[in-house]
């Protein structure tokens, strides 16, 4: 199974680094990241894959989302088949 994060919010030092870290905990390995800043914003979207991850998808997508709300940033992961189904024409 492969998720698109997206994170968006106020830049700072060691917004990847956590967000990497929640990753390395869960097993789910990252595979593509483009990210830029804005004067003060910062805005990301990852593509990682869970085949190793034992963790369920709603785990993930918690403890991601938890990450941003203590850090005041907005994370939101989605199953890629959600995320193909929701770009299709």
């Amino acid at each position: 199974m492969r998720l698109v994060i997206t994170v968006v919010g106020k830049d700072r030092v060691g917004i990847v680094s956590d967000i990497a870290s929640i990753c390395k905990e869960l097993h789910v390995n990252i595979m593509d990241i483009t990210q830029k800043v804005f004067d003060d914003m910062f805005a990301m979207v990852m593509l990682a894959q869970m085949t190793d991850s034992s963790a369920p998808f709603e785990t993930v997508a918690d403890r991601l989302e938890k990450c941003g709300d203590d850090a005041g940033l907005k994370i939101h992961t989605m199953h890629e088949d959600i995320f193909n189904s929701m770009h299709r024409i």
